[in-house]
């Protein structure tokens, strides 16, 4: 009997040390994100990390409307270096990741002919993240413009409200999409192969997509906050973006 209390002592003071954390994840990152939570529970186990994915930009918007997240993974640094100018971010935005953009086909395509594929009669509808608020639907359409084809094309684009939904477009109802390359590294995108559904879009012809991340107001003081940001700062974070495709400054 002393033996069960005292096991229900220990249990209900785990659950009293317990942290629950909010963070607000650009949508790119939300096939890293469960590994990147798995390895960071092996160091800090007492803390839950709770993620709430979505664009940079809807994010940013539900940042300053209240919402409780007390840390931002965005997928550039034009919003969190916003939120830090108007004092809703406490630190100053730090890269964390580089991201790049890749076609993608559920077809067999082309794919010598480089980003001139998008213009191709075959390719009738074109999968890309809405410009306005996905980071790299912004750099989609800079690539367009770069290879002089955007006039040729913007017919054709089909606009998702995240980087996870435009993969989701491209598999099921375009016949190309312009998507975030870390995504070619969850399981599930594995049978689509290199050179034959998907190939790396040339990266001059967009500036390179630095990824910020903050700490908010509402994570101010709080150590779980706080060892997570110093964890997706470090090296074991490092290698596991590397791991999807990520480059890492």
């Amino acid at each position: 009997m002393f033996k069960k209390i005292v096991l229900g002592l220990l249990v209900l003071s785990s659950f009293a040390l317990a942290e629950v954390i909010n963070i607000a994840v650009a949508a790119n990152v939300s096939y890293a994100i469960p590994q990147l939570k798995k390895e960071f529970n092996k160091a800090y186990p007492e803390t839950e990390v709770r993620v709430t994915l979505g664009s940079s930009g809807k994010l940013t918007a539900q940042i300053k409307n209240g919402a409780p997240y007390g840390l931002f993974m965005a997928a550039n640094m034009k919003y969190p270096k916003a939120l830090h100018v108007d004092k809703i971010a406490i630190t100053k935005p730090v890269i964390y990741a580089q991201g790049s953009l890749a076609m993608l086909s559920n077809k067999k395509q082309d794919f010598t002919k480089g980003i001139e594929l998008a213009k191709e009669a075959s390719i009738n509808k074109i999968a890309i993240a809405n410009p306005k608020t996905a980071p790299y639907g912004k750099a989609a359409v800079e690539a367009f413009k770069n290879a002089k084809i955007y006039d040729s094309t913007k017919d054709k684009l089909v606009y998702a409200e995240s980087i996870s939904q435009t993969v989701a477009y491209t598999i099921t109802a375009t016949d190309l999409g312009f998507i975030a390359k870390s995504s070619l590294y969850s399981p599930k995108m594995a049978k689509f192969k290199k050179n034959i559904n998907w190939v790396d879009v040339n990266p001059k012809l967009y500036t390179p997509i630095n990824q910020g991340i903050v700490i908010l107001k509402n994570g101010e003081n709080t150590k779980g906050v706080k060892d997570f940001y110093d964890f997706i700062l470090g090296q074991k974070a490092r290698k596991i973006f590397e791991s999807y495709g990520y480059l890492v400054p």
